[in-house]
């Protein structure tokens, strides 16, 4: 008798063990809808992934509050790809192969989607990033053809680059530009490429290119040589940490030329670094303006602002819209298939976003107007409008 006991009693563990490790492996994915939140939370574009996380959890919150998605709460899985290439694709095998998440939004620069995004596609899940502008992130190189799974709810730089140049045209009125290129970043080369381009159609000269590399830290000597040359503008297209360094010590040479740049410039960080002073009469390209008066515009700002005691940049809203793009898809599929929510993302038409109605084309793009930005006196000003 004590033997049978000790079989039923064997028995009914065993069958409790297996129970609670399926339920471990899938057991959440029946009451909860995972998805994967892959952002710079360290290294030298953090301010970029923080506020970007930032919003697409406030968009969680919200979405949660109204009841989630197919009658599910959404689970988000939150990876530090601590902005690097290398940890990017490592973060994404994590959510994916670990995690077992559904879809992924994230990614706020270009060479980190880019890598992400090959992971994306050898498991075939979707991926939206936030803010990765440049056209290889959702272009398979390989066959000149548009990515599956691999999405954005950005502009990209061929429309960036070329707002900005005819920014330096018309409004500007400039004939003569420098450009500054950070070599490290595919960002940077394409946005560059894509204003000279445009800068030299509409009869500007490119009178001079330097390049420099991330976490560099003096910048006088291509500075001097840019001085001596004396443009009219100089276009920076790079990240908030080097760009910051580089104006003040452009300022502290004496060069008063305006710099013009793009949404890399977008963070808080650049103030601190380059102060207020030097960033007078300094622009760029930007996703967002706060300044923005839609109502929907409006109900976002009161919200991040309760919810984080700041106000957001263009990174939250990519964030935020990126997550609602995402779970509307979901919804849209009435399934989490990976490839029905792949479709329903690929059909995304006239999408009520924060930064404007958004359609996806073709290639996987967002097409949507743009900002220019003004830094006047330490503070951002919003200067113009330009649609697609």
């Amino acid at each position: 008798m004590l033997k049978l006991n000790k079989k039923i009693i064997s028995t009914f563990c065993v069958t409790a063990l297996l129970g609670s490790v399926l339920a471990g492996c899938g057991g959440s994915g029946n009451k909860d809808v995972k998805i994967g939140l892959v952002y710079e939370l360290t290294g030298g574009t953090a301010t970029f992934g923080t506020e970007a996380t930032n919003g697409a959890k406030l968009a969680v919150k919200e979405i949660n509050a109204k009841g989630g998605v197919l009658g599910k709460q959404i689970q988000v899985v939150t990876a530090d790809n601590k902005s690097e290439p290398s940890e990017s694709s490592n973060a994404m095998t994590k959510v994916i192969s670990q995690d077992n998440v559904i879809a992924v939004t994230g990614f706020t620069t270009s060479s980190n989607a880019m890598a992400a995004a090959a992971v994306a596609e050898a498991n075939k899940i979707p991926f939206i990033t936030a803010a990765a502008t440049n056209p290889k992130v959702t272009l398979d190189e390989s066959t000149g053809k548009t990515k599956n799974y691999t999405f954005r709810v950005c502009f990209i730089d061929p429309f960036q680059g070329t707002v900005g140049a005819n920014f330096v045209l018309n409004t500007l009125k400039t004939k003569t530009a420098a450009v500054l290129i950070d070599n490290s970043s595919d960002y940077s080369k394409g946005l560059a490429q894509f204003f000279k381009e445009a800068y030299t159609k509409g009869n500007g000269q490119i009178v001079a290119e330097e390049a420099y590399l991330q976490k560099d830290q003096d910048f006088k000597t291509i500075l001097t040589k840019i001085k001596a040359i004396n443009p009219e503008v100089i276009y920076l297209p790079g990240y908030y940490e080097e760009v910051g360094k580089i104006i003040k010590q452009a300022r502290e040479l004496g060069i008063t030329a305006p710099f013009v740049g793009g949404d890399g410039w977008d963070s808080p960080k650049l103030l601190e670094i380059g102060g207020a002073a030097a960033l007078n009469n300094t622009f760029f390209t930007n996703h967002y303006s706060v300044e923005d008066t839609s109502p929907k515009s409006k109900e976002f700002v009161e919200a991040y602002k309760k919810e984080y005691g700041e106000v957001p940049g263009a990174m939250a809203v990519l964030g935020y819209d990126a997550m609602y793009v995402m779970v509307d898809a979901i919804k849209r599929a009435g399934s989490t298939d990976s490839e029905k929510i792949r479709e329903a993302i690929a059909a995304t038409k006239d999408f009520a976003a924060v930064t404007g109605t958004l359609t996806l084309n073709d290639k996987h793009d967002a097409v949507k107007s743009a900002v220019i930005i003004e830094m006047k006196d330490g503070k951002q000003m919003f200067k113009e409008t330009v649609k697609p």
